[in-house]
């Protein structure tokens, strides 16, 4: 057998204003290996998985990365083969990091490297994007760094910025899942033209902040009237969870993705106390939670 490996980097997104624009790759990731030989018929013959999701994700063809590889096998039609993978996961599920975008990548690119990289980086990130939804977690965890990024149905545009090595991500991450299905639900289907205006003056203020490192900006730029009003409610004590991050040095904070994972966005001098002030929240609500601290990746997914 032939061997693949991949390392798919987790990703954080919307950043409070930037709902489905914005995102971010983190240096934290999750590794897949990919065991392949030709056959006559594809499918996936074993599974192994260790670390998050050992013992809730299905071991078999209903997995993401197995689907999403035969899907693409099927779709590239140069050969069927039988594969086994090894998937060694570090982002937490449905937590909103983007564990989703990271097993259909890995699929995609592993399904490509077998057959002799028939489809283009855009191919690759048009077939994900359509298989995720949106792009706003597959285009950081292909390319990396931050991301502007938008998806008209059928093509994804986006623009990446570098993040400063001098940020950290901390994120309070817990004990409880929100389905990005029920986070998008809650969510209403029109909203005041105000709040637009509110909105893209503070993803303005974002990019802004970032390029310059005028961090002080970050605490209105991850503001936001858009999603993050109604998501808080899925999240109990989360207005008291920002503040203590912003209480204890953050420079913005914000709900990673569609939650329940609180992001803040700190400085490496208070990155530890920002996350122990954050967990006291989730345990005042008697809500067991954990800490990733984490830096920011400015290249999205490797070859391992």
């Amino acid at each position: 057998m032939k061997t693949i490996k991949i390392k798919i980097p987790a990703t954080t997104s919307n950043f409070g204003s930037g709902y489905d624009v914005l995102g971010a790759a983190l240096k934290l990731y999750n590794e897949f290996e990919v065991d392949y030989e030709p056959s006559n018929k594809s499918e996936c013959v074993n599974l192994e998985i260790s670390g998050e999701g050992e013992y809730e994700l299905p071991r078999n063809n209903k997995n993401i990365i197995c689907k999403t590889l035969l899907f693409a096998l099927n779709k590239l039609k140069t050969g069927k083969y039988r594969f086994e993978i090894k998937s060694i996961n570090r982002i937490p599920l449905t937590k909103g990091l983007g564990s989703s975008a990271s097993a259909r990548l890995a699929g995609l690119i592993a399904a490509n490297r077998i057959c002799n990289n028939k489809l283009s980086e855009k191919e690759i990130l048009e077939i994900a994007t359509k298989l995720e939804g949106h792009p706003d977690n597959i285009v950081p965890a292909l390319f990396g760094g931050l991301c502007i990024c938008n998806f008209d149905e059928k093509n994804v545009i986006y623009n990446k910025i570098k993040m400063p090595n001098d940020l950290k991500a901390v994120f309070c991450v817990p004990d409880f899942e929100i389905s990005t299905d029920n986070a998008r639900k809650i969510l209403p289907d029109k909203v005041f033209l105000k709040d637009a205006v509110f909105n893209s003056g503070r993803v303005g203020f974002f990019i802004s902040a970032i390029n310059q490192k005028k961090y002080e900006l970050l605490s209105i730029a991850m503001d936001d009237k858009i999603h993050q009003p109604y998501r808080k409610k899925l999240i109990p004590g989360a207005d008291k969870v920002f503040k203590s991050a912003i209480k204890s040095g953050a420079y913005g904070v914000c709900i990673s993705g569609s939650g329940p994972t609180i992001l803040a966005i700190s400085n490496k001098r208070f990155e530890l106390r920002i996350g122990k002030a954050m967990q006291k929240e989730f345990s005042e609500h008697r809500i067991n939670s954990k800490i990733i601290i984490c830096d920011f990746d400015n290249e999205g997914f490797k070859y391992a």
